[in-house]
């Protein structure tokens, strides 16, 4: 067994047996990483690898609200869950209409947004006692999105 595969296996584990809470933090977190590589798509002289690193890192940061959306329990969850649907379907939006302008304002707005709630996220499990990074699980999530 070589350390590559190792590695990916540890990642792997890493991600899949991190608490729920924890899975929150990483997925915003994700979010994050992706649309920060998007911004960093509007410093590209060449229009290929401008148009591909906005476009593709904002589909990937999409496909993760997508999936916070999909885990959301309207029953359980309440008046939050509403909340948080509706600031998911809006930042999908926003995220739309920068992507297919190619204008920075609704990802920045977006990753603000996340960074609120992910820092809610980590306080929350700060003080439940239950929050920590897992550095390796974080690059499996960049692989499943």
């Amino acid at each position: 067994m070589n350390s590559t595969y190792s590695f990916r296996s540890y990642k792997s584990v890493a991600t899949q047996t991190a608490p729920p809470g924890q899975l929150v933090v990483m997925l915003y977190e994700g979010a994050i990483r992706f649309l920060e590589r998007a911004l960093d798509g509007f410093q590209y002289d060449d229009p290929k690898e401008f148009n591909e690193t906005i476009n593709n890192n904002v589909i990937r940061a999409q496909d993760i609200l997508i999936e916070l959306d999909a885990s959301l329990d309207l029953d359980q969850g309440g008046e939050l869950a509403v909340t948080l649907r509706g600031l998911y379907n809006y930042m999908h939006d926003r995220l739309t209409d920068s992507n297919a302008d190619k204008t920075p304002e609704g990802i920045h707005d977006a990753i603000q947004r996340l960074s609120t709630l992910r820092d809610a996220w980590r306080d929350m499990l700060a003080q439940q006692g239950g929050y920590q990074r897992q550095p390796a699980a974080y690059a499996s999530l960049d692989a499943a999105y």
